[in-house]
């Protein structure tokens, strides 16, 4: 695909972004015709600090790993929040909510660039549905650290099997048919505390599937996954981080699209081996956290 395509897919995603501008502005005046427009954009001008601007670029660099490498949205961003002091369950809320929008734009450019096999996003997404509001009821109400490790080991063997995938003479695609069960699994460690992406795509590709439309079917699954899971946390949890969501919303906007791009750009190879290090970089790190 042509750099004018990604430049025509920019072109549109702003367009339909001032359009919700102005729908959204025109409600927020509707209910506060107490106050003047002025006044009215002041009063949430104000409100924003320069944490802002920083939930805005870690959205950006969480949504280019996510799209170009099919994982790390999730962790890379949650891990952020979980330093400003949030809560997991609300950290998890927060960042769900973002990758309503940010997944369903990557989602919309992995489809443009023809990285989406309907066949493979139909048989994954709707067991990860069920999975992930099973993973977002008992994050609610139970401690879902126990799980960590025993998540961890198996990313970390599916990480260096994918980097030993790429440099293998002879590998072969090996026989599998357990999506159903991939996607339920997928979407309930995600929601319990994010790994979508790690779980389903490190799977995908370790069994020989190809990376650029393992990566892009799953990111374009990950929009529904979010959405169910938002939802859940909307019915359980009260919590107010506009900031942090509108930031990571922004960030990953931006990002999206170009991620998008260069995931239908990069070599089989160099794919294998990028996506094989971040998840043994990832899996290590939450494994020695979990167990010292």
């Amino acid at each position: 695909m042509s750099t004018k395509q990604l430049a025509k897919l920019y072109l549109i995603i702003f367009i339909a972004i001032l359009i919700i501008f102005s729908f959204l502005t025109f409600i927020l005046f509707f209910l506060n015709q107490d106050i003047s427009f002025t006044n009215l954009i002041s009063k949430y001008l104000n409100a924003i600090d320069y944490r802002f601007f920083l939930f805005t670029i870690v959205g950006f660099i969480a949504q280019m790993i996510d799209g170009t490498l099919g994982m790390g949205y999730g962790i890379s961003s949650t891990s952020f929040l979980l330093s400003f002091g949030i809560s997991p369950a609300s950290a998890s809320a927060s960042v769900h909510t973002a990758k309503i929008f940010t997944s369903g734009i990557s989602g919309f450019s992995h489809w443009i660039f023809k990285n989406v096999n309907k066949k493979l996003l139909i048989l994954i997404i709707i067991p990860g549905i069920f999975g992930a509001i099973l993973g977002s009821l008992l994050l609610a109400y139970l401690d879902s650290n126990q799980l960590k490790p025993y998540i961890a080991a198996y990313l970390l063997f599916m990480g260096l099997r994918i980097i030993y995938k790429a440099y293998a003479k002879n590998s072969r695609k090996i026989k599998f048919n357990q999506y159903s069960l991939l996607g339920f699994i997928g979407g309930f460690v995600d929601s319990s505390g994010g790994g979508w992406g790690p779980i389903v795509t490190s799977t995908l590709i370790g069994v020989g599937r190809n990376p650029t439309i393992t990566i892009g079917t799953v990111n374009a699954a990950e929009f529904i996954i979010a959405l169910v899971t938002s939802l859940v946390f909307a019915f359980l949890l009260q919590f107010s981080y506009w900031q942090i969501i509108l930031g990571l919303i922004i960030g990953g906007i931006i990002a999206a699209p170009l991620a998008a791009y260069f995931c239908h750009k990069i070599k089989t190879k160099l794919a294998l081996v990028l996506v094989g290090l971040i998840i043994v970089m990832l899996s290590s790190r939450t494994l020695f956290l979990s167990l010292f």
